[in-house]
């Protein structure tokens, strides 16, 4: 607001702005505005918290369409004098300015990189990098990874430098059912980003809670929740249709593909509904170009012209991929992730008993002389083997299941010889045990060479791709390893496979992860393939049984082989040998697998690639089908490499883009300044030139802590361990108040409602986190770091700032030879973000300087500057005001189209690809929609995009705000 706008702004006053940090009257009460959020129909939504002394510290939330909403005018502003030792309290309040403002768009650098428990690592920086740089209209992008190098924490801290811009007020996280707690906790113990989880138990107790037909998903602001719960559109369609997010996060983005799925469903709701957009997948492509377009079209719809024609160049402004091979992750991980240890076939001869099944299978099933088999359903056969590879137990699930459904047909005469064939295997199966199993015999030997026992702590998880083999083992091995019966034994092992509810899936991998548990080992199935972490206090991996697809033996073993892995990642399968004449044993598929996949890894850093197809499923389902072709593993996949680059010639110049130069070592020369390929290269990420009065936190914390509460170890019991770093203290009725956003597991099991321990010690909130990793009673650690984002440093900022009246400036005696005004200045665009923010110094004579800080260093001021008390004459330092916003709006207004171009000239780019791009023919109401109809809603996606491309320019006219006056001594 400038110096000759009205003292009143109402909801009809389009340019209106509420910049955080601003004060507003709304009700004849004087609040502190948090953010602002533009809304569809309500005008802005303002989040505030009381600053006049009846409604001090309340939160609230007002809609400037239903409330009168004034925005104090920057003429009236009163100058007060500050009578706080070291002209304390003005200090805190310019620095509580500075923290609450939310840096502008023009500002790319990074902002909060080296305030979280992470590793100072650019390449895990890149993705916020690539996110903020301006080369896509919003921050949208795919983080597409390999496994294990660290995606969660690249999203924690892209979420983290949106939030310090007020573009991560609202989050969504969507992620696998089994990955929930494990995301939620990343994101909280090493960013101070609270997530509250809303599984299927969650959003029940909410919806108790709130009033009928309230939408859950506004009762938090900041949620996670799982794919397979939203999926269920039909129940959450409505909610997710009727609100807005700053941004949202779709871990194991693949998964949304296939087009007219649930989970595609639920993308297509999402994400025109969010400003910020993360994908994350280590396997976001499946080979096929529409598919792909499909995904990167969630984030820009403009982005790929020809679906079926494109180049990872065209869309590099997009995506962000590297492997553990890439110069760069290699270069900065040396010595910090142990490189991977060979995949060790583990031979076993078949027993008799699996001898005979052998015998069986070569003869009736899959005949190796040419003659048809048994079964009329071509792939059954493969099932049948498969299942016996993994367990006798398996075989007799799978046996009788083809009986069941067989019987259900009435067994027509077709099929009469396949059942008696399927009552011969069933008999051969009836009797078999553990004994009879080759494979149960070497898993026992093998885990008794890794150390696993009951005076041990070595861990091991065991894969197997069936339910019947896990829950057989669990109940067999840890006997066999001398685990005591009843509850020793139960507890030593765990099974996870996806007939678990998503809460039982969780406590798997808790209780896995955490070393004083007695949980030594994890039988798991596939489930545990994507995105689970098992590498805590695990290195060691057992393939009971291998899948038959490389993409699928990868994701197994990146579930020990990532970042922040203390050992050599193990690998061991076990691996069925029979001497039965055309029998199909491990030796035929898995053991040849085994090897391609760690071939590929080592050179590529991927095997994804190898076979072209780009999916397990895919590459399980054409390697059996080569297979009853009479290919070998190493023909099938050639062949499938080399029909997929026939087949689309153009489709393989992009896969080789996006996977197979990732590890290219001819881009080493790259500077880093690309952030999508970055992988290449190297070069340091830009940091952000952000303003501080203070020199850290720390400081800013201990002088707001003695401004605010004098008395605080009566009124808070807080005691200060200055040798440790250990802050302790009883949280007020308002940081309580706060607390509800705080994961609900979390505040319980640390009892935070009724102490808090939180520290500015980075090596001490480290340690905390690593402590409860070896817990077995909670997984969240005591300690918290105090980062800029933590909510008790943002409660405390907020108690500063509401320390002065309304619409009161400081008068600070300052080493200045005439009184120096401290103005903000802030332009928006149409959604009321900031585009330009300027901290200013200026005279009465109209001379302006735009480093206020460097003013204020300049002039003496900081903790050990003194104040005399002097009384200066505020009424004739008031009367210059009007004149000195008026000098700082033209300043402002001179070099506004210099500090716009920045912002302007993607903007402009982008609008030119958009009147290049052609909507597909087919649009969203299918092959039935006309041409004319999909000629409409092609014009209407491009009005669409346009006018979101200039709602991001800036608009309308500065806001002001006068923040302080530095007065000369004996003025």
């Amino acid at each position: 607001m400038t110096a000759d706008q009205s003292t009143t702004t109402t909801s009809s006053d389009k340019d209106a702005q509420y910049p955080p940090g601003a004060q507003i009257l709304v009700r004849d009460e004087v609040w502190l505005v948090r953010t602002t959020t533009r809304t569809e129909h309500d005008g802005a939504r303002i989040e505030a918290v009381g600053a006049s002394e009846f409604v001090r510290d309340r939160e609230a939330v007002f809609f400037t369409e239903l409330d009168r909403v004034e925005l104090i005018d920057p003429r009236e502003t009163e100058l007060v004098r500050d009578d706080s030792p070291n002209f304390r309290r003005s200090r805190l309040f310019l620095e509580a300015v500075l923290r609450k403002t939310a840096l502008p768009q023009s500002e790319r650098g990074l902002a909060l990189a080296d305030q979280f428990l992470m590793d100072a690592l650019p390449y895990q920086q890149r993705p916020a990098e690539l996110a903020l740089s301006g080369r896509n209209l919003r921050p949208r992008l795919l983080i597409a990874d390999v496994v294990g190098l660290g995606k969660t924490l690249e999203i924690g801290l892209t979420l983290a430098e949106l939030i310090r811009r007020g573009r991560g007020e609202r989050i969504l996280v969507v992620t696998p059912q089994h990955v929930l707690e494990q995301f939620q906790h990343e994101l909280w113990t090493r960013f101070a980003i609270p997530l509250i989880r809303l599984d299927s138990v969650g959003i029940e107790r909410i919806q108790r809670e709130i009033p009928a037909g309230r939408n859950p998903f506004t009762y938090f602001k900041r949620v996670i929740v799982s794919v397979d719960t939203l999926k269920n559109t039909d129940q959450y369609k409505h909610h997710l249709e009727r609100i807005n997010w700053d941004a949202v996060v779709i871990d194991e983005s693949h998964n949304l593909i296939n087009k007219g799925s649930l989970r595609n469903q639920l993308a297509q709701i999402l994400a025109p509904r969010t400003d910020a957009l993360i994908l994350a997948s280590a396997t976001p492509h499946n080979g096929n170009a529409r598919s792909f377009a499909e995904l990167i079209s969630l984030l820009d719809p403009a982005a790929i012209r020809d679906a079926d024609n494109y180049r990872a160049d065209d869309i590099k402004h997009l995506f962000i991929r590297r492997t553990k091979v890439s110069p760069e992750v290699r270069d900065q991980m040396k010595g910090q992730w142990a490189d991977r240890g060979p995949s060790q076939s583990v031979r076993c001869p078949a027993t008799p008993a699996e001898e005979k099944i052998f015998e069986e299978l070569a003869e009736v099933w899959l005949p190796a002389d040419g003659r048809p088999s048994v079964s009329d359903v071509p792939l059954f056969p493969y099932t049948l083997l498969k299942s016996f590879l993994s367990s006798h137990a398996a075989l007799k699930a799978t046996v009788a299941a083809r009986i069941k459904t067989l019987e259900k047909k009435n067994a027509p005469q077709g099929t009469a010889a396949e059942m008696a064939a399927l009552y011969r295997l069933q008999e051969l199966a009836a009797g078999m045990t553990e004994a009879d199993s080759a494979k149960f015999a070497a898993l026992v030997d093998q885990l008794k060479a890794i150390g696993v026992g009951p005076k041990s702590d070595a861990r091991v998880v065991v894969f197997s791709e069936r339910v019947q083999t896990l829950e057989w083992l669990r109940t067999v091995v840890p006997a066999a390893l001398g685990f005591r019966t009843g509850k020793t034994a139960e507890a030593a092992a765990r099974v996870m496979h996806g007939g678990l509810s998503d809460e039982q899936q969780m406590q798997c991998v808790e209780d896995f992860g955490l070393a004083d548990t007695p949980v030594r080992m994890l039988f798991t199935g596939d489930v545990a393939s994507e995105g689970v972490n098992l590498h805590r206090q695990c290195h060691q991996l057992i393939h009971y049984d291998v899948p038959w697809s490389l993409i699928r033996i990868e994701q197994r073993n990146g579930r020990i082989d990532r970042y922040g892995q203390a050992h050599q990642p193990q690998f061991r399968a076990l691996i069925l040998t029979s001497e039965v004449e055309g029998a199909k044993d491990d030796t035929l598929v898995a053991e040849r697998l085994l090897d391609r996949e760690d071939e590929a890894h080592r050179a590529l850093g991927t095997a994804e690639a190898v076979s072209g197809l780009y999916r397990a499923e895919a590459e399980e389902k054409s390697l059996i089908q080569d297979l009853l072709r009479g290919r070998t593993v190493d023909e099938s996949l050639a062949a499938h490499n080399a029909s997929s680059a026939d087949d689309d010639a153009g489709m393989d110049d992009f896969l080789a883009d996006f996977f197979g130069s990732v590890g290219d070592e001819a881009h080493a020369e790259s500077d880093g300044s690309d952030p999508a390929q970055a992988g290449h290269g190297g070069g340091s990420v830009p940091q952000a030139r952000v303003p501080r009065l203070f020199t850290s936190t720390r400081e800013f914390f201990d002088e707001a802590l003695r401004e605010v509460f004098p008395d605080a170890q009566d009124r808070l019991d807080l005691s200060m361990d200055q040798e440790s770093g250990l802050i302790s203290f009883r949280p007020p009725a308002d940081l309580v108040h706060r607390m509800k956003a705080l994961p609900l597991d979390y505040v319980r099991e640390q009892r935070l409602r009724e102490r808090l321990l939180v520290t500015l010690n980075r090596r001490l909130a480290e340690h905390s986190l690593q402590r409860a990793r070896e817990s077995s009673t909670s997984s969240w650690p005591e300690i918290s770091l105090l980062t800029e984002l933590h909510p008790v440093v943002e409660w405390l900022t907020d108690k500063v700032l509401v320390r002065l009246n309304r619409q009161e400036a400081p008068v600070v005696t300052a080493a200045v030879d005439r009184a120096t005004y401290l103005v903000q200045g802030i332009y928006s665009n149409a959604l009321g973000r900031p585009t330009v923010v300027k901290w200013m110094a200026v005279t009465g004579d109209g001379a302006v300087d735009d480093d206020m800080v460097a003013v204020l260093h300049r002039a003496g001021v900081g903790p050990s500057m003194a104040n005399p008390m002097q009384a200066h004459d505020t009424a004739r330092l008031r009367e210059a005001v009007p004149d000195v916003l008026h000098a700082a709006e033209a300043f402002l207004e001179e070099h506004r189209e210099a500090w716009d171009e920045p912002l302007r000239k993607p903007i402009e780019e982008y609008k030119l690809r958009l009147g290049e791009w052609k909507q597909p023919t087919l649009a969203e109401g299918g092959a039935s929609l006309a041409e004319g109809g999909a000629s409409l809603a092609g014009d209407h996606a491009k009005e669409r995009l346009a006018s979101l491309a200039d709602s991001l320019l800036t608009t309308g006219r500065p806001m002001l705000r006068v923040l302080a006056v530095l007065a000369p001594t004996a003025s």
